[in-house]
């Protein structure tokens, strides 16, 4: 294996050799459930979903865990606001946003865990935290982080204890110093009894950091592979899982991964600046494959923008790859195993890759790069296809080069997922078809009579609704116009 990663605690690109020979362990930072997933959330899991889709094309059994943060102040303050029991108003958000990423293609973590559901496993950390010196209860049923008493904290981000203000924590009466995080969070008796737990330290909830710390140890052992999340989080929050977790004497993540931020016409997103764009705003306005595809086009570590004219881009692309992968999988027949829907039915783990596409995906998944050998592929496919009595060999070792390509980005024109995805559901895609080929045929019957002003009149009439007629060696073919 050739794979390189980018590690963000050393800053340097470096071959990725995984804990244990063959398999790969990952953790991203998943949400907190306080409200509707947005194109943020969408850019870091997209990003993290193909890089397990390459490591699992590189031949490496990967687990992969996502957590999610059910609990925390945000959660209770907005579920109380709208009259909500908080455990239900998590849920809700839950949900949304796995049938969000499930719209977007991307694949299930191996486990998924709660916050509120691994309390055991954070009572342990923290009393092994303040049996090693590290950690203090303020006896008013709150647990603190002694930052001061870890040497290298500060060293994810590369700052110094000293010039830290704080840690983004307020000041508590407990604290013994501004900086310290809490572990643990005193039951309020303004927040619902149901959001508080027992501990040898008194009742409350758990901090935001010390979940993650416990969970991936839970799940994938005290040293791990990848560690993974959004920019946004390298501070305070990994800065407090890697201190917490060296503190106890774990080994904790080896590689740290983090998504570049989204901007949304030229400006970082945001409630206060009126471009703040939810997943469901997203999916109302462009079909779920182009959305995917503007937000994996880029490297995962840049900054990924989203606009109008990068989503007719993004819609024109994904039309060209359902286009030609459609008149490719029609040569072949519906009987080629490359023809199939799923992956596996379709034998693209067996399919080989260009050299040039896996060089660019194992030098830290350089998507931007692989795009291109993927463009040259489909001009190269779309040749073949233009030949009349092309070679079927030909054809069918473009198609499987592009589809075992777009399936390491989650975008297989014919698989599962995307079979007649587009601008309209599939049932009306088919209806739209019907018709469409309707007008063709009497365009091909004006042709064969040499009527050409009608077989004008006619493409014409599609043009003019939007409709792209393509003249090719076995026939005409349709396809909506994403330019107009």
């Amino acid at each position: 294996m050739n794979l390189q990663l980018h590690d963000t605690a050393t800053r340097t690109t470096a071959p990725f050799t995984p804990v244990r020979e063959g398999a790969v362990s990952l953790y991203v930072c998943g949400p907190t459930t306080q409200g509707a997933p947005h194109l943020g959330h969408l850019r870091t899991f997209l990003a993290f979903d193909v890089l397990v889709r390459w490591l699992e094309r590189s031949g490496l059994a990967v687990t992969h865990v996502r957590n999610v943060t059910d609990i925390d102040d945000k959660i209770l303050a907005k579920s109380a606001e709208a009259g909500a029991e908080w455990w239900a108003w998590s849920l809700r958000f839950e949900r949304e946003f796995q049938d969000v990423l499930d719209r977007l293609g991307n694949r299930r973590p191996t486990y998924e865990p709660r916050a509120t559901g691994h309390v055991p496993e954070m009572i342990e950390l923290m009393e092994l935290l303040i049996e090693r010196g590290h950690a203090y209860a303020d006896g008013n049923g709150s647990v603190y982080f002694d930052v001061g008493s870890h040497p290298t904290y500060g060293s994810l981000t590369r700052q110094s204890l000293e010039d830290m203000q704080d840690a983004g924590e307020q000041m508590e009466p407990g604290k013994r110093d501004r900086r310290d995080f809490a572990l643990w969070k005193a039951a309020k008796p303004t927040e619902p009894a149901t959001a508080s737990w027992d501990t040898p330290f008194g009742r409350g909830r758990p901090g935001w950091h010390l979940e993650c710390s416990a969970m991936s140890r839970k799940y994938l052992g005290e040293t791990f592979d990848i560690h993974a999340g959004g920019l946004d989080l390298r501070f305070p929050h990994h800065e407090n899982e890697q201190a917490q977790s060296h503190a106890a004497g774990y080994g904790f993540a080896r590689t740290w991964m983090h998504a570049g931020v989204l901007t949304v016409d030229g400006l970082k997103m945001g409630k206060s600046l009126d471009n703040f764009v939810t997943a469901a705003d997203a999916l109302g306005a462009h079909p779920a494959p182009a959305v995917r595809l503007a937000l994996v086009s880029g490297h995962y570590r840049a900054t990924v923008e989203y606009n109008a004219t990068a989503m007719r881009e993004a819609e024109v692309v994904w039309e060209r790859f359902t286009a030609t992968a459609r008149r490719a999988a029609e040569r072949l027949g519906a009987e080629h195993p490359l023809t199939r829907a799923g992956a596996a039915e379709a034998g693209l783990a067996e399919v080989g890759l260009p050299e040039a596409f896996t060089a660019a995906m194992d030098d830290d998944l350089t998507v931007p790069e692989a795009l291109a050998v993927i463009h040259r592929e489909l001009s190269a496919l779309n040749t073949a296809l233009s030949t009349p009595g092309g070679d079927a060999e030909q054809v069918a070792q473009g198609l499987g080069r592009l589809r075992a390509m777009l399936d390491v980005l989650g975008l297989d024109p014919l698989g599962e997922t995307w079979t007649d995805a587009g601008t309209v559901g599939n049932s009306d895609h088919e209806a739209l078809d019907a018709l469409v080929r309707t007008q063709l045929a009497a365009r091909a019957t004006a042709r064969a009579a040499k009527d050409w002003a009608r077989a004008d009149e006619i493409r014409d009439a599609l043009t003019a609704a939007g409709i792209r007629v393509e003249d090719g060696p076995d026939g005409a073919r349709w396809s909506l116009d994403k330019q107009n």
